[in-house]
This record gives C-alpha cells, structure tokens and sequence, in this order.
C-alpha cells in the first residue's frame, strides 16, 4: 500500500558541537545540550526542566502526536479491548499474617489498589478473593492518596508486627524519590513521621516503635539506612549503615523468621549482607561474609542457622548453604543443596518446616520442597513446552501453606494454595478475562533457534490457531537480555489485541538473561555482549524461516536494557524490521558509561565494563552503543519512548538517538519520540493510564505493518 505523505514535518534539532576525547579517540555529540545542566533539580522537580529543552521535547511530543493522528480511532479500540479483559473490582488471594489477613483491591474504574485487611479467626477459612459492597476493610486508599496529582505510585506498604500501624512509600514525580508515612490504621490518619528522598524498601522493628528504610543520596543512590523511632524528626534519626563507594547499591529486606533485617550491599556481580537482629534496641550491623569479588550471596533465616543461596566455590548456577548464625562466615558455610550445573536456582523461601526453592531447567521453572526434618523432597512441575511459575506472597514463618502463581502465553493467571504436607492444591483464584478469552482458540509453542555461534536460543510462540504459517503474518519481537533477568512465558492479555488481529507474538530468550542458566548471562555481558544481538537477530531470521513471518514484517520491542537491543539490531538489520518499538530505550551507552555522576551509572560498569579506565571496554561500548552507531543508511520506522522524570534511562537518551537517526538516515521511518513529561521509567502509574500507552505502541506497530502511517523520510 502506497503511503500518504506526511502530516507535519518533524521539529528541527539545532546541534551545540560538543567534543571529548577517551583513551585518545575523540567522541563527537552535537546533541549533549539535550541534558539539562540541572539534571537533579530536574528529576526531584520536573517543572526546574530549562525553557528551550521543555520547548524541544514538547515540539517533538506534538510531531508524534500529529504523525500518529491516524490511529487515534485504533488507539480508542485498542484502549476499550484492554480495559474489557481487566476485572475492574479485581482484588489479590488473601494472605494471612497472624490475626488479619491482608490484600489489595480495586474499585469499578479506580486506578490505584486500595490496601485491605480482613479479621482471620483461629480455624475458619480463607476469605476468597473477590469485590465489596463497602469500604470498610480498607486502611490505605490509593484513589485517594493519588487525588490531583499527575503522577503517583504507591511504591510500598508494610503493617508493624502489632496490627497497629502501616508504613506506606509513594513517589508522586516518576523519579523514585519516594516519601515514607505512617497510617494509624484504628484511626485512618497519618501520623507526623515522614521520611523524604527514601527508597521503597522498609522493615519494621520487633516492638513497632521504629523502622528501618534506606535513604538515597542526591545522586539518587541507596547509600544508607537508617533508623526512625515513631514521633521523632526524621532529621534524629540514626544512621546504622552507609556505603561510601557510588558503585555499591544498598537494599534492605527482613527474613521470612522476622528475626533479621538484611542490609545487602551490591553491584551486579559481587554482594555482601549484614544483619541486624529486629529484637535489640540499638542492633550494630553483623557482617555474614566479606566482600570477594564475584561473590554473590543472599541469605534467610532459620533458628541457630542461617540459608544462603550463593554463588560460592564456581557455583555458576548456584547452590545452597547453610551457617551457624553465631559464626556465619565463609568457613562455615555447609552445602544443603549442591550445585547442579544448567539446573539454576532462582530463589528460596526458608519456613519453620520445610525449604522451598524455585529454580528453572531448560528454561522451564519447577518449585521444589524439602521437609527439613527428614530431608525428603518433591517438585510441582507442569508438563506444557512454555509457562510461567512463580511464588506467591507468603507472610508467616510458621506455616505448612504455600502459595503459588502459574499461567501459559494462552493459560490466564491461577493462583493455587499447596499444603507441603499432604501435597493437596487448591485453587484460590482463576484471572478472570471479563470479555472472554478461549485458551483453545489459541497456539502456544517453544522453539530453539540457532545462533551464529551454534547455541540455540530459546524462543516462545503465541498466535491464533488456524494462522496460516505461510510468512504472511506480521510479527511482535520482544527481548531483553541483560542483568541475568529471565523473561517469562505467562500470560498477557494486552497482547491478545495484536494476536487477535493476526500477529505472531514471540519472545526471544536471548543471551543476557538467565533462561538457560547462569552461563546464559555470562554470554551476553560486557565483552560478549553482542551475544545479545546477534542472538535477536538469529531468532528473527528463525522465524523468517520457519513461515511464521516474514522480513520487513517484524515489530522489534524492548525497553530500558532491551531497549538498548532495539537500537543495536536497527543499527546491524534494519531489513529484517518494520518497526522498531523502543520503551525508555538505554542507547546512550557510552556517553552515560562515562559520566560517573549519573545515578546508575558506576554500579553498572561490572555489566558493561568501564570506558573511563578500561580502553578495551570503551573500544567494546564505541562499538555497538546505538547512538554512537547510527549509520547512514534506510532505518525502519521508530516509536521511542521516554520519561521526563526517569532515573534509570534518563529522558535524553532517547532525545538524542532519534535526533541523530533523522539527520543521518537516507530513508525510512517515521521517526517519533514520545517523552512522557509527567512520569518515569515506568511510564503512567495508574493502571487503566498505562493501557493509553501500551495502544500507542500497538497503534504504531499496526499502522507501520498495515502500511497506514505516514512515512517521514522518502
């Protein structure tokens, strides 16, 4: 189909020369004066953005929206199809934790989840999960607490160990500055208490008369936590641990015994944990093991004993330890459960009777139980080639029950609850798809494509049954592949507009993460990072092969890290692609490697590796960092996606990257940048908000494939 010419021209970028020169190659970026000088200020107050940066990014907001005017009756489709699949007085499976149980809901067309408790008499059952008639079992409003604002995520709530009080985070920018309250929960008011520039993590103290929380420091890294006692000024309070060092990030947790806060300190390779026992007045961090590097170390509780799920002694895939609490450093550490190479454990869950772990086997996760009394074990598998299993929320130390989450790319969510004893499940809630939705009427599959190198990456598959798999379908690409995070099988509703209307959605499982093990991100970080490329690449070309699509019918997505994949395979196989769909896109690489002062950017060198004082790793980045890369020649068509207020992918990375490709692109396009000016890396907080973006991205993928959206360069 022929293409209309253009709606509107696109906003001319002016270029400021701007030079550096690294380990004597001289890097040139015209577009540097993207990056307000007031970066911070801007982040804590996205209003201080300068004048003739607001009015760029604007211009080009106002260019998207006039080059996708055309969808807007197809974004409204796309909007009313999502919402009609969204139970809208949805609520979460009850949880217990002593004398309550806790959950969240929603209400009909309210955007932010409303915080419940019900009572939890001794022998009677579990409330099912389900809508009320009144509001009298919420003690923490979203609805409300969201009232006026443009932005606002409630980020994190924790009830003290008396039932009494509910510590509550939210962040109201998009940046993650988060502020920390206490509801009173008898009355429904908040305390005086509050915390400023916190992260969402909180653990309460055994007597419910202080917290712990960790402060971020004003380049917005977790560098401390400290200590607030109920009815002082957060200026008193305590400071009980601090990193010095901008590459290491703390995180504070509480072991499932409720014994412990963790204090871990980490970069992407190396960790460390301290303890700090919730019972003491005034704990001093006990340190579990030293620092090594690559070392890697996470730790729970139980009785004299500590169980540490670690890397330790070539571990690549992890094992399991135990130490005596009173001794717990690395001498001391026993195996509980050996290092099984390709057998990756995820996680553990330590309870007073049994060790349940999650791990995954040829990209498939399976739980596994062990009754610690006599060392017996048993697993819940499901036997289909692609699925999502994951556990559930479990809140009490002393308890045989078990929760657990399982879906398929056509299977909607069910939560199940396992008794470890009997081995009895019992399912507490089935996603319910309001429209309707028939698993049957669709496909799902798992397939290996091979790379270049001979590995095979594993790719799954969903489409409608009867899709004639003759290359004629357009396709949806998805990819990450950074940081060891794994990309799961399960079900997406959102997904089912593009499916429904004959696309093939595949996921590429490619080196980077952790699908296939540990090794499997081992092969796609810092020097074998273009493992991740060429491994999309591959999965493209496989389907291409296969008649499950065809070249030139493929919408590429990713975001943030997979982001940073869009741009490198537009770079290295614009033919393969009609569009390239970019979410927060880190295209940046190198500049942002090199600039120390960015917020993640020192404890992301051991991912990447370190331009300032690495040669071979700034000859490696130069390489293949999208921005750095933009080649003239025809490009596909390009959505990218950015928040204004973003700490993660700061807004000019995406600002700069579609600048460059309109000045050096001989053909293509459009080429749209989409800046969200009233959140973060996250985009729209509220959940029937973040369905307007999801449609903007379809529309453009729809538009591009259909050959309906106007083209922005000849």
């Amino acid at each position: 189909m022929k293409r209309t010419p253009p709606l509107a021209e696109p906003p001319a970028t002016p270029t400021a020369p701007h030079e550096v020169v690294v380990h004597g190659v001289t890097i040139r970026d015209d577009y540097a004066w993207l990056k307000a000088d007031n970066w911070r200020e801007v982040l804590a107050d996205p209003s201080t953005l300068p004048s003739h940066i607001r009015a760029h990014l604007d211009a080009e907001n106002a260019y998207a929206d006039s080059m996708l005017a055309t969808t807007a009756a197809l974004r409204k489709t796309l909007v009313a199809e999502m919402r009609g699949r969204i139970r809208e007085d949805d609520s979460s499976v009850p949880a217990r934790d002593g004398p309550f149980y806790y959950y969240t809901r929603y209400r009909e067309g309210g955007q932010h989840p409303l915080i419940c408790r019900a009572p939890a008499p001794v022998g009677a059952p579990a409330p099912a999960p389900g809508g009320r008639d009144d509001d009298t079992d919420i003690i923490l409003d979203g609805d409300a607490l969201a009232a006026g604002k443009a932005f606002f995520d409630l980020a994190e709530t924790v009830q003290s160990p008396d039932h009494s009080r509910l510590a509550w985070c939210a962040d109201d920018t998009g940046a993650e500055f988060n502020v920390i309250r206490v509801r009173d929960i008898a009355s429904g008011r908040d305390l005086d208490d509050r915390i400023e520039q916190a992260s969402d993590d909180i653990v309460w103290a055994a007597d419910g008369t202080a917290f712990y929380y960790v402060r971020l420091d004003e380049n917005h890294r977790p560098c401390e936590v400290r200590l607030h006692r109920l009815g002082m000024p957060a200026a008193d309070d305590a400071l009980i641990f601090r990193s010095n060092d901008p590459a290491w990030f703390v995180n504070l947790s509480q072991t499932q015994s409720q014994r412990f806060a963790v204090i871990s300190v980490s970069d992407h390779e190396t960790s460390e944990a301290h303890l700090l026992d919730l019972h003491e007045e005034a704990p001093r961090p006990c340190l579990v093991a030293a620092r090594e590097e690559g070392l890697r170390y996470d730790v729970e509780h139980h009785g004299d004993s500590l169980y540490i799920l670690t890397n330790a002694d070539g571990a690549e895939d992890f094992k399991i330890v135990t130490a005596p609490v009173a001794a717990p450093a690395r001498a001391n550490w026993s195996d509980a459960v050996p290092h099984r190479p390709g057998i990756f454990i995820l996680a553990q869950l330590v309870l007073r009777r049994h060790l349940v772990r999650l791990e995954r086997e040829n990209a498939l996760p399976r739980i596994v139980i062990r009754t610690l009394a006599t060392g017996e074990e048993h697993a819940i598998s499901i036997p289909e080639e692609a699925y999502r299993l994951s556990l559930g929320e479990v809140l009490e130390f002393d308890t045989d029950q078990l929760r657990f989450v399982y879906s398929s790319m056509t299977t909607p969510n069910e939560t199940y609850d396992y008794d470890m004893a009997s081995q009895e499940r019992v399912l507490r809630k089935r996603q319910i798809i309001p429209s309707g939705h028939d698993p049957a009427a669709y496909v799902t599959r798992r397939l290996l494509a091979p790379a270049p190198d001979g590995e095979l990456i594993p790719v799954s598959i969903l489409h409608r049954r009867g899709l004639a798999l003759d290359g004629s379908a357009p396709c949806l690409l998805y990819g990450y592949g950074a940081y060891g995070h794994a990309l799961s099988a399960g079900f997406s509703a959102n997904t089912l507009s593009l499916v429904d209307r004959g696309f093939v959605y595949a996921i590429a499982h490619v080196r980077g993460g952790s699908e296939k093990g540990w090794h499997w991100y081992l092969d796609g970080k810092r020097d074998k990072k273009p493992n991740t490329f060429s491994d999309f690449i591959a999965v493209a070309r496989h389907l291409v092969g296969t008649g499950y699509t065809a070249a030139g019918r493929i919408a590429a997505h990713g975001g943030s890290a997979g982001g940073m994949l869009m741009g490198a395979v537009a770079n290295d196989a614009p033919e393969l692609f009609a569009a390239i769909l970019a979410e927060v896109p880190f295209v940046d690489v190198l500049n942002t490697m090199l600039d120390g002062d960015l917020p993640l950017t020192p404890p992301e060198w051991p991912e990447w590796g370190n331009p300032i004082t690495d040669e071979a790793a700034f000859a490696r980045i130069h390489a293949y960092s999208p921005y750095d890369q933009v080649k003239a020649q025809r490009y596909p068509a390009i959505l990218a996606l950015g928040g204004l207020s973003d700490p993660r992918v700061t807004y000019w990375e995406p600002a700069k990257w579609i600048a460059r490709i309109r000045a050096t692109a001989t053909g293509g396009g459009p080429f749209l940048l989409r800046t969200n000016m009233d959140a973060g890396h996250g985009g729209a907080a509220g959940r029937f908000d973040r369905l307007d973006e999801v449609a903007l991205v379809y529309a453009f993928a729809l538009g591009v494939v259909q050959g309906t959206l106007p083209s922005s360069v000849s």
